[in-house]
């Protein structure tokens, strides 16, 4: 199997990116990697090139980039060059850590929708307190959606989980502003009645404060409300360490409780690390497309890069196209 990489996407790009590269290829013994970008900045760190290439390139998409011109201008950008691997069918995913729109563009105009999905939504993985982990989408792809969008975000959250993730019979779950069927604007009262109709397993509403708890293995939501939540939860984890590190270096006592408990507070911090979850999908498209975190390192796109293998393994995309194709949605809500 051969993945595409944007050697060049990221704040720690190339360098990150290749040590994450270098270690998949090692760990995964069928995988092949394309490493998209700049030959002579890209191979001071490719120590070891066993099954990997470079498509090499000296145009990049950087952050300040306005995204669609960016992707229609800088036909030789290594995210543009990237996404044509898997249009053309050389590789058969991709992934990047750079220009979270240019990718999106990248992947609507370039690699292309699934039949039958009108939005792809954006998808992290974000930790829970079991461990478990769920998925959360949309989480910026697209801030306005309509109910038929949320109901075609579960059923690719749903396929997800269960392809890629083993979970059998995912809980799907509506984040609403309570959790009684009533509650919430006219989406998710609509939503709500799509997905209690869906082939899946819904749970019913869901309230924010809850996520963490692993009480569903899906959250659906519009593009908006989920990039809050998203960032609210981000933010939160960030400073709670900080606010803890502060107490700790308080004073000699609290610099020796620290030491103590160094280790367990080690294991937590890793647990809420979203570099342990890989990226974040763009479901609804017709090839695996991971957005791996503008701040990762080497783990991080090693995970990015198993997650993608995996959803190619295991045909998420196809799956999904073929559910989707087996409803009759009602698109004229």
């Amino acid at each position: 199997m051969r993945i595409a990489v944007d050697a060049m996407g990221g704040d720690h790009a190339p360098k990150e990116i290749v040590l994450g590269s270098m270690e998949a290829v090692r760990q995964i013994s069928d995988l092949t990697i394309t490493l998209v970008g700049d030959q002579e900045k890209i191979s001071p760190f490719l120590t070891d090139d066993t099954n990997i290439e470079i498509l090499h390139t000296t145009e990049y998409i950087t952050s300040e980039d306005e995204p669609v011109r960016a992707v229609r201008r800088k036909k030789t950008a290594s995210l543009v060059l990237m996404a044509k691997e898997v249009k053309e069918k050389r590789a058969e995913a991709c992934i990047s850590a750079g220009n979270t729109g240019a990718l999106m563009s990248a992947g609507l105009f370039v690699v292309g929708r699934i039949k039958g999905i009108d939005r792809p939504a954006l998808s992290p993985t974000l930790p829970t307190v079991n461990g478990k982990g769920f998925l959360l989408l949309d989480v910026g792809a697209n801030v306005d959606a309509k109910a038929i969008h949320l109901l075609q975000y579960a059923i690719m959250g749903s396929v997800y989980s269960e392809k890629v993730r083993g979970i059998t019979s995912p809980k799907i779950g509506l984040l609403n502003v309570g959790t009684e069927e009533g509650k919430g604007s006219e989406l998710t009262k609509k939503a709500f009645a799509m997905l209690e109709n869906a082939p899946i397993h819904f749970v019913g509403n869901v309230e924010a404060r809850d996520l963490l708890n692993g009480v569903a293995d899906v959250v659906v939501t519009d593009g908006f409300s989920g990039n809050i939540a998203l960032k609210t939860l981000e933010g939160t984890a960030i400073h709670l360490f900080d606010m803890l590190k502060e107490v700790f270096m308080t004073n000699m006592k609290s610099k020796i409780a620290a030491g103590l408990v160094k280790n367990d507070l080690k294991t937590l911090k890793n647990r809420l690390d979203y570099s342990e979850y890989g990226g974040a999908g763009l479901f609804g498209l017709s090839a695996p497309v991971i957005k791996a975190h503008g701040s990762s390192k080497s783990r991080a796109i090693y995970n990015a890069i198993k997650q993608a293998r995996h959803m190619a393994a295991y045909n998420v995309t196809g799956t999904i196209e073929t559910t989707i194709d087996s409803m009759e949605l009602n698109k004229g809500e």
